[in-house]
């Protein structure tokens, strides 16, 4: 690790025996690391986009900027979260395709299975977990299409998105290849989907009780 190697070695000495799951915690800290050193990349490369390859050009607002950049941060956290995991890195892409009977085609089989185990937080973060990472997929993606109709586009990427992380996991073999993975992201991309139309019907209202006013 870059920047977090010091707070994850504090926080290995004082909870790594206590926590059952720090594997997941140390997953956690990894991926924003390489998040971190990948989004400064970014950054750099956006700066010279806008100071000199954009230079004159209509401008995008600074909420829309700022959703942008939160984005990438949020897509590039994903990859390594899902794809990239411990010692595999966007650097050293290896391909190690599994069989195709490693792939679960059946909905539910898998998820099922979890709520027999010793505990139920794998369960819990398979099903509940899907979910909510792609809560901001389909929040932002409606924000930043900006237009309407945006429901079905930004279904489509949320889903486009999910089974791009499946199939890279297959031919790395870095994660299990499921079909509820694919079903329970397509749900949080739904949800973040309402979230956002909620929020748009609130601030359309708030403009016109503004406007009567």
């Amino acid at each position: 690790m870059i920047f977090l190697q010091g707070l994850f070695n504090i926080m290995k000495q004082s909870y790594g025996e206590s926590i059952n799951h720090f594997p997941l915690i140390e997953l956690i800290f990894y991926s924003i690391d390489q998040t971190l050193f990948y989004f400064i990349i970014w950054l750099i490369f956006r700066v010279i986009y806008l100071t000199f390859l954009k230079k004159g050009k209509k401008r995008k607002s600074l909420y829309r900027e700022i959703s942008l950049n939160a984005f990438i941060f949020y897509i590039i956290l994903l990859i390594h979260l899902t794809i990239f995991r411990e010692e595999h890195s966007i650097g050293n892409v290896r391909f190690n395709m599994q069989p195709l009977s490693a792939i679960n085609l059946t909905p539910l089989t898998h998820t099922l299975k979890l709520t027999k185990g010793v505990t139920l937080f794998d369960y819990y973060y398979n099903f509940y977990g899907n979910i909510l990472w792609f809560v901001p997929m389909g929040f932002v993606v409606a924000y930043l299409l900006n237009k309407k109709p945006y429901f079905l586009k930004t279904l489509l990427t949320g889903f486009c998105f999910s089974f791009f992380i499946e199939m890279m996991q297959f031919f790395l073999g870095t994660g299990i290849t499921d079909i509820d993975d694919l079903l329970f992201n397509t749900i949080g991309t739904i949800v973040g989907l309402i979230c956002f139309m909620i929020v748009e019907k609130v601030v359309e209202y708030d403009k016109k009780k503004r406007k009567s006013n």
